[in-house]
């Protein structure tokens, strides 16, 4: 099936992690076509990583260091990319995180780190998106897909104000849709379940490394949640990503798409 990717030109946040959704959907977009795909992240050297891999597949990429939270160096990184490609058809806000562990009691949680939690995920996002639509704009067309979290319809995981973040993010995706839909600009949310990447890493702060015995015990526990029988694979979250922005999806938008193994229903 043809995406309609053939000479446009993507910027995908959060694409430093070797086993992240960020990555896999950067590769996607190049595999499936886009003439150009650019990556940013806070650590250069994974991004470069990233880069590099789009670069052996034959489509053109740029690496590029910066912290979504901060306005200023966004607005430099997607310069940059406009500067080397003339334009930014595809925006995916991968970039984001979970800052704290779960269930853990109101009384006992850090208020700077529920700013912290809201500034990385949701101002971040919006800072992108702030950058980015004034060129969408002045070409009358672009597709946005945010990465947003199962977690916003799953209590029981106990992830609080990361959540909360998240379900911020549902909320400016379908206002951002609403505004711009005039200008041609296209705007959806994929909501992953639970996958095996880094994401989660604050969890186990402070404890042993997992043997990769207990990290397959872990996998297994998760997948005995889903209704599917398994956890998410980034590929699979790469998939939703790009079938959003692509040609196919031409007359979608505002949606929160989950996928979650029906976790979400």
């Amino acid at each position: 099936m043809d995406l309609g990717f053939t000479g446009k030109v993507a910027l995908v946040t959060g694409a430093g992690s070797q086993i992240g959704f960020g990555k896999e959907t950067a590769l996607l977009l190049a595999k499936e076509g886009c003439e150009a795909v650019a990556v940013t992240d806070i650590v250069m050297e994974d991004v470069e990583m990233t880069a590099a891999a789009i670069k052996k597949l034959g489509t053109k990429s740029i690496a590029l260091k910066a912290d979504i939270t901060n306005a200023a160096e966004v607005g430099g990184m997607v310069k940059s990319v406009i500067d080397e490609f003339g334009r930014i058809d595809i925006l995916c806000n991968v970039a984001g995180g979970i800052l704290h562990k779960d269930n853990t009691p109101i009384d006992q949680q850090d208020g700077a780190m529920w700013e912290k939690q809201m500034k990385l995920n949701l101002f971040g996002t919006m800072n992108v998106c702030k950058a980015v639509v004034p060129q969408m704009r002045a070409q009358k067309c672009g597709v946005i897909v945010n990465i947003g979290s199962g977690s916003t319809h799953q209590y029981q995981m106990g992830v609080g104000m990361y959540a909360m973040s998240k379900y911020a993010m549902d909320l400016f995706t379908k206002q951002l849709a609403m505004g711009e839909a005039g200008a041609g600009i296209r705007v959806n949310c994929v909501a992953p379940g639970p996958a095996p990447t880094k994401f989660g890493a604050v969890f186990r702060e402070g404890l042993p490394p997992l043997t990769p015995e207990e990290e397959q015990e872990n996998r297994e526990k998760f997948a005995k949640l889903m209704p599917l029988g398994r956890i998410a694979t980034a590929g699979d979250i790469a998939n939703a990503t790009a079938f959003l922005a692509s040609d196919r999806t031409s007359f979608v938008t505002g949606q929160v798409f989950h996928v979650s193994g029906g976790s979400v229903m």
